[in-house]
């Protein structure tokens, strides 16, 4: 593991302006000195070097250009407001190779990201629209106390990759932080594949505040394991316009998540406070804490809302607010002590002890269920299934 010490947020990916040059040529780039003849190639090498305290790497570069990096990039350590890494295009592929861009992150962590503290390069890296391939996100060390973090973890705001732009993929990356993995902020025709990302908030669409538009996103193929959360969609509770459209999730994995495994919520800030209905969302999806959560405000929740393909286990079915759009998901069967019951409730909404988390899995079972299942096991006899029809209304 590569542990490139980065600040926060490491990547912004955002649109940029054509350039002119055109040059088949190969460049190298050993200092800041090299960049002025490198960037009139097609095709850019960056060496290993490291980049003066307080100033800015800046790349301007071809449409079309490649970008390979060819050794770990360490940055000059200074109390100011950055970026480190500024890169312009219409599309550039950059290829990582494994190799890190160390931000010096332990000089500025203090706990306290962008919400006090010491002046901190924010971003770290300003990107346009581009493919990012094979890069590793190292933030692992921010999971500790410093001697300015006053106990608490010293990494805070550490996002991997914030997103802008339209035209944008990221794939079979590493991200080892405590924010967002990958945030989508704004943009079209962006894919996210391939990933890993662990120890932060998973993957996210949003904040999306008033007047913002995410449009064509496909999230496919990626782990999150050890985040607070898998998936979050989250638009800003105050939004009176804005749309999050055609966003599909497929063929993802997580595990060892705190406190959701998907979390799609109009309450931001909070996660599920009351909810605002200004930013129009849909979603399809096929893709511990609670399973599932979805907090949409009165009739902003549109579109094919297919989990079928949705497998989840363990935590519990969190509320489902203001959408009846949700199909073909049913949890899996959670166990009690030597008995294995589904989420199947009689009229009166309730199953065998346990509390229904909402009222929209309690009708949607009773209206799909007929009747309540036990699967009895035990070592001196074979399975046995009892079968109990639903009970009359008022029903135990």
């Amino acid at each position: 593991m590569y542990h490139a010490l980065m600040l926060a947020p490491l990547f912004t990916v955002s649109a940029a302006i054509a350039t002119s040059r055109s040059s088949n040529c190969t460049g190298e780039i050993s200092s800041l000195n090299d960049i002025s003849a490198a960037v009139r190639c097609t095709t850019v090498n960056i060496n290993s070097f490291t980049v003066p305290a307080g100033e800015t790497f800046s790349l301007d570069l071809l449409d079309g250009t490649t970008v390979n990096v060819r050794g770990d990039i360490e940055f000059g350590n200074k109390l100011w407001g950055g970026p480190l890494f500024h890169v312009q295009s219409i599309f550039a592929l950059v290829n990582g190779n494994g190799y890190k861009w160390d931000g010096g992150g332990p000089y500025y962590w203090d706990g306290k990201g962008l919400g006090g503290g010491v002046t901190k390069p924010h971003i770290m890296m300003d990107v346009g629209t581009l493919t990012v391939s094979g890069v590793t996100v190292d933030n692992s060390q921010g999971d500790y106390s410093n001697s300015k973090s006053n106990g608490a973890p010293a990494g805070h705001n550490t996002d991997g990759f914030n997103i802008n732009g339209d035209d944008v993929t990221i794939e079979n990356c590493f991200i080892y932080n405590q924010d967002d993995c990958i945030a989508i902020k704004e943009g079209s025709n962006i894919l996210l594949q391939g990933n890993y990302c662990s120890g932060g908030h998973g993957i996210s669409i949003g904040s999306i505040s008033s007047g913002v538009v995410v449009n064509g996103v496909s999230i496919v193929n990626n782990t999150i394991k050890n985040s607070l959360q898998a998936f979050h969609i989250k638009t800003d509770v105050s939004a009176t316009s804005g749309t999050v459209a055609n966003v599909v999730y497929n063929g993802n994995i997580a595990d060892k998540l705190s406190d959701y495994g998907i979390l799609i919520s109009q309450s931001y800030p909070g996660a599920l406070g009351t909810p605002g209905n200004g930013v129009l969302i849909s979603v399809t999806t096929d893709s511990g804490a609670y399973m599932v959560a979805v907090n949409c405000g009165q009739g902003s929740c549109t579109g094919t809302w297919d989990w079928s393909s949705l497998e989840t286990s363990g935590g519990k079915v969190g509320p489902i607010t203001n959408n009846n759009l949700v199909t073909g998901f049913t949890p899996r069967m959670t166990q009690l002590g030597d008995c294995i019951i589904p989420f199947v409730l009689t009229d009166r909404m309730n199953y065998v002890g346990i509390s229904v988390p909402n009222k929209w899995l309690a009708q949607y079972y009773y209206n799909h269920c007929k009747f309540i299942e036990i699967k009895k096991h035990n070592q001196r006899s074979r399975p046995h299934t009892y079968k109990i029809q639903k009970e009359e209304e008022g029903g135990t």
